[in-house]
């Protein structure tokens, strides 16, 4: 089960033009974070690091086709996706861990062999996992566990994820989690919203103002 949003992302020049007045009121709030979720904190440092991986594994991946532009061009949205990532992670594992699941090196390796099986070889998985869903060959049993997570959490619950009240019920326990950690998101990345468990954009009326002063 993957569950990864993607969103595309286009800034104009007059957002661009506003963006220090969105950073100066952001950094106020959340000096030097990201994200703060429950007592963690996700540094601007932290999440430009991932993002970084990300794009050394692009740029190896494609250093003998010279795609790498083409593969930046369709991550545009990549620091948002990635802080979404890391932050719904953390959600799931607090409503993991709520439900009593925990998870086994030894559950981590046996998936990761079924899905290099399936892939052909190693280099395929590690290739797969980095175009579907942005996860670099060296963060992928960390994501992995998080798959086993969400799977054994839905056991824990007592919820089919094939059918919409089973789904319904695993979202419910991700909100409750959501909740608990009091997810709080730097605004220049956006909103948590916590009945979702998901980033959304925030919608700043004095920044419309400003865009469109800019356009005429």
């Amino acid at each position: 089960m993957h569950r990864r949003r993607r969103t595309a992302l286009t800034l104009s020049a007059a957002l661009l033009a506003a963006a220090p007045l969105l950073a100066a009121c952001s950094n106020e709030a959340h000096p030097g974070a990201a994200a703060v979720v429950g007592e963690e904190r996700i540094s601007m440092a932290q999440l430009q690091s991932r993002v970084n991986e990300v794009r050394s594994a692009q740029q190896a991946a494609t250093a003998k086709t010279d795609n790498y532009a083409q593969a930046v061009e369709k991550t545009g949205g990549l620091t948002r996706d990635t802080l979404q990532s890391m932050v719904l992670d953390r959600v799931l594992h607090q409503a993991a861990e709520d439900a009593g699941v925990t998870v086994t090196r030894k559950e981590i390796q046996g998936l990761r062999g079924e899905l290099v099986k399936q892939a052909g070889s190693q280099e395929a998985l590690e290739a797969g996992w980095l175009q579907q869903y942005n996860i670099p060959p060296s963060r992928i049993d960390d994501s992995l566990r998080t798959e086993i997570e969400a799977q054994k959490l839905y056991q824990a619950l007592g919820a089919d994820p094939q059918t919409e009240t089973g789904q319904q019920a695993f979202w419910k326990a991700l909100s409750d989690a959501s909740r608990s950690l009091d997810v709080d998101l730097n605004p220049r990345y956006g909103t948590w919203d916590m009945t979702k468990s998901r980033r959304a954009d925030t919608v700043t009326p004095w920044l419309r103002q400003v865009s469109g002063a800019k356009e005429a």
